[in-house]
């Protein structure tokens, strides 16, 4: 393990496009849900004739199926994912997170999503076709809130991202909800550098955030685990399956 600097300096020099976590490997593990998305998309896309990936990040999960719809459209707001995705998928538009969706109505027999920032279920629910699904795995309330009150101070957990909101939305939107599954899960830190690409990376655990303006709290993550080995936190997610009528 490098000095307190020296690992400040990597983390701050990772780049940040697309959502490949290898760099992680033996500096930080998270437990991972127990239903195994990518497979779970994997079988979903073989079995339909036209899907949309939105907010697909690099594209990693949908380009890890072996077997694409003849119709395979994504979508991605942050220009240096899009490209990234572009590279993996053959069609990428760039569009806002929140919607509108660039798509006719009825469109898709399966829109997918893998940890949205925002979930557009009206939008979603056009651009279903009749007896499609919405399938997602998404970030739930709370999550990594250990990590985000060390930095931070004590932070108020809001329920937007959770389950009772999902449900409600979906159905507000004419979705029949067939699948809402919660799961809390460990993340362990093992160097400050880990925590400063990730803090980077993830935006919202600690919004604002640059290595200058929290560097003593940085450092006190790094005696932190000097003395423990590691910073342990909880991730939580939920998995949530939607139909349209």
């Amino acid at each position: 393990m490098g000095t307190f600097e020296e690992l400040v300096a990597e983390g701050a020099a990772v780049p940040l496009e697309g959502w490949d976590f290898s760099w992680f490997e033996g500096r930080a593990t998270e437990e991972r849900p127990p239903w195994g998305y990518a497979s779970l998309i994997a079988a979903r896309l073989r079995d339909v004739t036209s899907a949309l990936d939105l907010q697909t990040g690099g594209g990693e999960v949908t380009a890890s199926a072996p077997v694409l719809p003849p119709v395979m459209a994504t979508t991605e707001s942050w220009p240096p994912n899009a490209a990234v995705a572009a590279r993996r998928l053959p069609l990428v538009v760039q569009a806002p997170d929140a919607g509108p969706l660039p798509f006719r109505s009825s469109s898709f027999d399966l829109v997918i999503s893998r940890h949205p920032v925002v979930t557009p279920w009206v939008e979603i629910a056009r651009v279903l076709r009749s007896g499609g699904t919405y399938f997602s795995q998404q970030i739930g309330a709370g999550t990594n809130r250990e990590l985000t009150d060390f930095m931070m101070g004590p932070q108020p957990v809001g329920e937007a991202r959770g389950v009772a909101v999902a449900r409600a939305e979906a159905e507000a939107a004419g979705l029949e909800v067939l699948r809402l599954e919660p799961v809390s899960l460990r993340v362990a830190f093992f160097d400050v550098g880990a925590v400063v690409h990730f803090l980077r990376k993830v935006l919202w655990t600690v919004p604002g955030f640059t290595v200058e303006g929290y560097r003593d709290r940085l450092l006190e993550m790094h005696r932190h685990i000097e003395e423990h080995g590691e910073f342990v936190c909880t991730s939580t997610r939920f998995l949530v399956e939607a139909r349209k009528a």
